[in-house]
C-alpha cells in the first residue's frame, strides 16, 4: 500500500490579511485596517492542510525560510498532519509571504516570492514523491525554480503509476504559456478557476474554453465560485450546484475545493459527487479568514460536512 494518498511538492508561505483598508490606496497617508489576521497561505499548503484535515494521508515537499515566519507555517501545516520530514530550511532566502487586502469580492495581493521561488527539481527526493497514489501541483508560475522542469517531473511520476492533478493558480505575468501546454497531456485532473480557464484558452466563454482544453485533459473541474462547478470529461458535462453560506472571506476557497474534489476521486466517486465535495469544502472555508482557519475549528468541520451530506465517508469527523 502506498505511502501516501497524495503527495505534494509546493511552495509554503503565510497570508498576511488586512480588512477594512480602501481600494484606492493614497501615498503618504497613514490608513487603518479594521482587523488583521495571520493565517496559512499558499495554494499548494491550504490544499495540503485541508486534505489532511479530512483524513487523506499528504506528504509535503517545500522549502521556508530559518525565520519566524517559516516556523509558523510549517507548525500550521505539520498540525493537520501533513508530513513535512523532507521539508528544507534555507539559511539564505527569507520566507515568502503575502499581503492581502480583501474588498468584498476583490482584493488587492502582494506577494514576496522568497523560498517560494526557490524549490528546485533537484531538491525534490522523487522516491519520497512517488510513495503516493497521486501527485499534485499548484502555482505553476508563482514556483518559478521548478516551473521549467514540471513536464518531466510529471512524465517521471506517472511512469511510477501516479494519477496527476494540477492548479496553475494566477499567472503574473498573465502570459500562460511554458511549461503548460507541455504539462497537461500527463495530467489527469485539471482545475483551474473560471477566469484561470479563459485566461488560458483565451476564449470568451466557458463552453468554448472547455471545447478548445478538454481534448488534452482526462477530466477538468472548473470552480465558479458562487455559481458552484462543472466537470468535463470526454463523456460526461456535469454541474454542481453552489453549497450557499454567508462568507466570511473567500482566501483559500478554490484551493479548498481542490481538497474536496481530489480527496473525494480518490477514492473512486462520480464525478458529480466529487464536485459537490469540492462545493462543500470550498464553502467551509469561507466561514473563516484566511484558507485553513475552518478546518482548524473540528467542531465546524464536523458538523459541516455532516450538515451538507459531505459524500466521502471516510472523512476524519474530528
Amino acid at each position: 500500500m502506498p505511502l501516501f494518498d497524495v503527495t505534494i511538492a509546493g511552495e509554503l508561505n503565510l497570508d498576511l490579511i488586512l480588512y477594512g483598508c480602501p481600494e484606492e490606496i493614497p501615498l503618504e497617508r497613514e490608513l487603518l485596517a479594521d482587523d488583521f489576521k495571520m493565517t496559512l497561505g499558499s495554494s499548494s499548503a491550504i490544499l495540503a492542510h485541508n486534505l489532511a484535515a479530512l483524513g487523506g494521508r499528504v506528504g509535503f515537499i517545500t522549502c521556508t525560510g530559518n525565520d519566524d515566519l517559516g516556523r509558523i507555517a510549517r507548525e500550521r501545516l505539520s498540525g493537520s498532519g501533513v508530513d513535512l520530514t523532507h521539508a528544507r530550511t534555507l539559511d539564505s532566502i527569507g520566507t515568502g509571504v503575502t499581503i492581502i487586502l480583501p474588498h468584498g469580492k476583490v482584493r488587492h495581493m502582494v506577494t514576496f516570492p522568497g523560498t517560494i521561488a526557490a524549490l528546485k527539481a533537484s531538491d525534490l527526493d522523487m522516491d519520497y514523491l512517488a510513495s503516493s497514489r497521486h501527485f499534485h501541483l499548484s502555482s505553476l508560475y508563482l514556483q518559478s525554480g521548478l516551473t521549467a522542469d514540471v513536464p518531466k517531473l510529471f512524465e517521471r511520476l506517472k511512469n511510477s503509476g501516479l494519477t496527476i492533478s494540477l492548479d496553475t493558480n494566477d499567472d503574473p505575468d498573465d502570459r500562460w504559456g511554458f511549461p503548460l501546454y507541455d504539462a497537461l497531456p500527463f495530467v489527469d485532473v485539471f482545475l483551474p478557476n473560471e477566469r484561470e480557464l479563459l485566461r488560458i484558452t483565451k476564449k470568451h466563454t466557458l463552453e468554448d474554453a472547455l471545447h478548445d482544453l478538454s481534448p488534452l485533459v482526462p477530466c477538468i473541474a472548473v470552480k465558479r465560485g458562487a455559481q458552484g462547478s462543472v466537470v468535463r470529461t470526454a463523456d460526461e458535462f456535469v454541474t454542481a450546484d453552489p453549497v450557499l453560506v454567508s462568507p466570511v472571506d473567500t482566501i483559500g476557497a478554490g484551493d479548498s475545493y481542490n481538497a474536496g474534489f481530489l480527496f473525494a476521486w480518490l477514492q473512486g466517486l462520480s464525478l458529480r459527487e466529487c464536485a459537490y465535495a469540492g462545493n462543500v469544502t470550498g464553502a467551509l472555508s469561507t466561514l473563516r479568514p484566511g484558507g485553513t482557519e475552518a478546518f482548524r475549528d473540528p467542531s465546524l468541520l464536523t458538523d459541516f460536512l455532516a450538515r451538507h451530506n459531505f459524500p466521502a465517508p471516510a472523512a476524519k469527523r474530528a
